[in-house]
């Protein structure tokens, strides 16, 4: 696999060459969602197949097939063997759909029509601060969602993943045991809560969320063998929030939120924490990473913006913020990464 483009092979082309190279993503992208469509990832899992037998088992047209295959075994999503036929790579095996961490229902979901075409008028984002979205469709992100029932089956199957992913970089990463009784809002179906519930036998969890969105709650829980140390509260983060826990978790709520309407979520868990002087708000998003280096939330902080004007936040943003709702923060996170902001109210009053 020599031949693969890596990181060392771009930076030996020439300049105009590599500037080209930084076009050619949406050509790369639209391979690859193609290849997950088909399923040819799950096709391989038995062993190498020529194209011919690929074309047949996904009534496609071989040769088209073949010149997409040979776009992806330049990237390394899939290796062409010296007889011609294609095998799984390191990277295509997230790609099938029967693999823990399996990556399919991400990268299908950012093949979409609905990202591409958000991300087609960027410059009216550019131009007035306005969500692309709405500009591309003529109403918001989630009420689209609503509008196309498949489209958000499909959201929703690629953030549980992705949740899932980001769950157990959280939990090896931050002792949520500390807390005898933690509160998880906007934490949807539970995946997260489950998660830092199972690893901590001690521990208490409530889950609050809309009523629509928590009514598969009490399922899962029950498939954790958690359900007895839950309870699922329906709530609204904008709204008033129940007392007597030791730590509020927000996680992957803040960053879909202009800095406005997440200092009034933070208000409310301050309330919520009034008159407990241990008690913390675990804050768990992408920290952005320092300037001209390459980290995945600076691409993700443009998703929040052209999808309804939120944003992922470096420390600085995250500090101002914070002082802005009457927090501190007290730990150090790692930037460039997922993390956990763990952050305690500052006395007196706002």
């Amino acid at each position: 696999m020599t031949g693969v483009v890596g990181p060392a092979m771009i930076a030996a082309l020439p300049p105009h060459v590599r500037l080209l190279l930084l076009t050619d993503g949406k050509r790369i992208s639209r391979v690859l969602h193609v290849l997950a469509e088909l399923g040819i990832a799950d096709e391989l899992a038995d062993g190498p197949l020529a194209v011919t037998e690929l074309a047949a088992r996904t009534d496609t047209h071989a040769d088209s097939l073949g010149r997409v295959l040979r776009v992806a075994a330049a990237f390394g999503l899939f290796e062409e063997q010296e007889d011609g036929r294609y095998r799984l790579t390191d990277l295509s095996e997230a790609l099938r759909s029967d693999v823990p961490g399996s990556q399919r229902d991400m990268v299908l979901y950012n093949g979409t029509e609905m990202l591409w075409r958000s991300y087609g008028s960027l410059m009216h984002t550019v131009r007035t601060g306005r969500p692309a979205f709405e500009n591309a469709y003529g109403h918001g992100f989630f009420e689209h969602l609503e509008r196309h029932p498949e489209a958000g089956a499909l959201f929703d199957r690629a953030m549980t993943g992705m949740s899932r992913a980001t769950a157990r970089m959280l939990l090896d990463s931050y002792d949520f045991g500390r807390f005898g009784r933690i509160a998880d809002v906007g934490g949807g179906r539970g995946h997260f809560l489950s998660e830092v519930l199972a690893r901590h036998p001690h521990a208490r969890g409530t889950l609050i969320d809309r009523p629509s969105v928590t009514e598969e709650a009490p399922k899962l829980f029950g498939d954790a063998g958690v359900a007895d140390r839950v309870d699922v509260v329906p709530g609204d983060f904008f709204q008033k929030l129940p007392k007597g826990h030791d730590a509020y978790v927000l996680k992957a709520v803040l960053h879909d939120w202009d800095d406005e309407r997440a200092a009034s979520i933070l208000g409310r868990v301050r309330e919520a924490l009034e008159g407990d002087p241990d008690g913390r708000l675990l804050i768990c998003e992408f920290l952005i990473g320092p300037a001209n280096q390459w980290d995945r939330g600076k691409l993700l902080d443009l998703d929040m913006l052209v999808r309804f004007g939120g944003r992922e936040r470096g420390g600085d943003q995250w500090r101002a913020l914070l002082e802005t709702a009457g927090f501190e923060l007290v730990n150090d996170p790692v930037p460039g990464r997922w993390a956990v902001l763990e952050c305690r109210a500052v006395p007196g009053d706002r």
